[in-house]
């Protein structure tokens, strides 16, 4: 496994929370509850189906934190361009925050742009991506605690680095929610 540096470790070792699991529309031996879900994440990505997402998000986030919500930052994982950041999260982040009370960081983030990346798969193998380029109110996450939020985690890393980067801005971020995570094994009893 390629080295994961230490304040990513420092990342990934903090609450997350997610709501069903993802696999991959190549894993055929999936059952109709895993269908269902796995159609909850297109129909997420697609900017439909938000509200079920806001809902059950905004649940987690009162559960975890109660009153403190409302002194919480809640901003969203970019998506690749800014369109679909739009599409996927503006209305999302809106709604979560009316349901918690919530601070709405979605104004607070932009996609600018994008670049080519190497990335490794989960088999270790390079490839390269196009990745996107993060714009942030720098001096507006300062000294504010954060919940950030994205559609599907598979190891971390990607979540892992945006919390650091919003840390190196000086916002403190306590966990991550995440509509699903990534499996590649089917569990049947």
């Amino acid at each position: 496994m390629a080295q994961i540096d230490n304040n990513l470790k420092k990342q990934l070792a903090k609450p997350q929370t997610w709501f069903c699991k993802y696999f991959p529309k190549r894993i055929r031996n999936v059952g109709e509850k895993e269908i269902a879900d796995r159609q909850m994440v297109y129909d997420f990505k697609d900017g439909r189906s938000f509200e079920a997402v806001a809902q059950m998000t905004a649940a987690s986030m009162q559960e975890q934190y109660g009153e403190s919500c409302k002194n919480i930052v809640f901003v969203q994982v970019p998506a690749s361009t800014s369109p679909k950041n739009e599409l996927r999260y503006k209305d999302f982040c809106e709604r979560v925050c009316e349901l918690t009370g919530a601070i709405n960081g979605y104004e607070h983030v932009r996609v600018i742009g994008g670049r080519l990346a190497i990335h490794e798969n989960r088999k270790m193998e390079k490839e390269i991506r196009k990745v996107h380029i993060i714009d942030f109110d720098e001096d507006w996450f300062s000294g504010k605690s954060v919940v950030t939020f994205d559609d599907v985690i598979t190891r971390g890393i990607t979540w892992a680095t945006y919390a650091d980067q919003l840390e190196n801005l000086g916002a403190h971020v306590i966990g991550g929610i995440f509509l699903a995570k990534t499996h590649y094994k089917v569990n049947r009893q």
